[in-house]
């Protein structure tokens, strides 16, 4: 099993993609799948946890100081900048403009310690970044939605928000009390086989996200390819901008951890909050979005080992 798990680690980034391509290809298994991604989720989140412990996890009071005004600059500075700008284009009320908005609006997606471990980087930045994100969604959600009636009612949020949060402490607190008793020291070989399993459970959660890709693919081909195209260059540009500013500022150990957790959202989170009216519009985008996400250690691995 370990040498199977070994596999799935070493070639982590292949294995994201077969997930990718499982998604697209299997459009009836994305639809069953799609009720149980919060679970999904949670266990992704337990796995990142499990990886890189409490104490790395934390970090100084300085690190979480710092999360917090970066997660104030994501989650509220950037889509209230969108929103202003697609006033002045015009385009408030476009699918494309209301799935930036939430995109940004959105924590950090929970697979982003892993994505971080395939780029050859520390996941624990990232996974803070996530805590705290999540932690202060509550809080950062309330004027993107105030400026934008047609998300539907910001209670609605605050309450989902408050859910992930909590499933959030659970996934983390069972992965610390593990690392607090029975892997105080995990081995190499242990690390691997949590990459491993972590690099399967990816590959199996964005199959539940991908239910409008294939038939899209089939159906309006040249639609599907602006999107994808569209949100492929939006993700990808956000990720270079952050992790440079990162370097040039000093901060070279969480460049990358920075750059996948301010490119790569989870904006699947609104899902289940939002009016109908305002999600089947911007589904396709949604499972677009996922493509770019998991091909981020792929296309810019080498960008983020240098």
């Amino acid at each position: 099993m370990h040498g199977f798990l070994a596999t799935a680690a070493r070639h982590g980034r292949l294995v994201l993609v077969l997930g990718l391509a499982a998604g697209i290809a299997l459009p009836g298994l994305a639809l069953a799948m799609r009720p149980w991604i919060g679970e999904m989720v949670a266990g992704l989140l337990f796995l990142a946890a499990l990886r890189v412990g409490p104490k790395q996890a934390v970090g100084a009071l300085g690190d979480l100081g710092a999360s917090v005004g970066l997660a104030m600059l994501f989650q509220v500075v950037l889509p209230l900048a969108a929103i202003a700008l697609f006033a002045v284009t015009g385009m408030t009320g476009a699918a494309i403009a209301t799935f930036f908005v939430l995109m940004l609006a959105a924590a950090p997606v929970t697979g982003s310690p892993n994505l971080t471990i395939m780029s050859g980087n520390d996941p624990a930045p990232a996974l803070r970044q996530i805590v705290v994100g999540t932690a202060l969604l509550p809080l950062t959600v309330v004027p993107v939605f105030w400026l934008t009636p047609s998300f539907g009612r910001a209670g609605d949020v605050l309450a989902a928000a408050g859910g992930l949060m909590a499933l959030i402490a659970l996934a983390t607190g069972a992965a610390f009390l593990l690392r607090a008793t029975v892997l105080k020291n995990p081995s190499e070989r242990a690390v691997r086989s949590i990459d491993g399993v972590s690099a399967i459970a990816m590959a199996v959660v964005v199959i539940g996200l991908m239910s409008a890709v294939g038939p899209a693919m089939r159906e309006t081909p040249l639609i599907f390819a602006g999107m994808l195209l569209l949100v492929c260059a939006v993700n990808f540009t956000i990720q270079i901008v952050v992790a440079t500013l990162a370097r040039r500022a000093g901060h070279d150990g969480r460049a990358a951890a920075l750059g996948i957790v301010a490119g790569n959202r989870n904006v699947a989170l609104f899902l289940t909050v939002l009016p109908a009216e305002t999600v089947d519009p911007i589904l396709l985008l949604i499972g677009c979005y996922q493509i770019p996400m998991y091909l981020t250690p792929a296309v810019l691995g080498r960008f983020y080992r240098r």
